[in-house]
């Protein structure tokens, strides 16, 4: 790791210690992290204020029986990925539309398509879904 991908490395690592679950960096320009739910938003502020503030999606996937939220954030010529996963039963994580205001078609589109309720976020109207679409029924989230 040279320059900037070693310095927010350093950074973050140095902030979040103990509580950073799982670090990868794949591609030479690219840093996943793991994190609890309960440290997103204090993650993503500080990714900001260290000049990531680019927000180019907000992902969702399956991972097993979780489903597992991706922050994808640029600056600095690096791309920082925060994952957060979600247990079966749990389907509600802090919205960053405070701290990112574009994050809010990203979250309404998460929630669209998993269900994924952003706690906070002004405006869960359906995005992509049509509006008689039933309100229980997310077409990513599979049994």
């Amino acid at each position: 790791m040279l320059g900037a991908k070693a310095e927010i490395y350093g950074r973050l690592t140095d902030r979040f210690r103990h509580r950073i679950l799982e670090f990868s960096a794949p591609r030479a320009n690219s840093i996943f992290i793991r994190i609890g739910r309960e440290d997103l938003k204090e993650a993503v502020q500080f990714l900001v204020n260290e000049g990531f503030n680019h927000l180019s999606a907000i992902t969702a996937l399956k991972a097993g029986e979780s489903i597992e939220i991706l922050y994808h954030l640029s600056g600095k010529g690096l791309m920082v990925t925060l994952r957060i996963a979600l247990p079966p039963s749990e389907d509600t994580v802090p919205t960053i539309t405070d701290i990112i205001p574009g994050a809010l078609l990203h979250e309404r589109e998460v929630h669209d398509l998993f269900g994924i309720k952003f706690e906070g976020n002004p405006d869960l109207r359906p995005l992509i879904l049509p509006e008689d679409w039933p309100a229980d029924v997310h077409p990513m989230r599979r049994k």
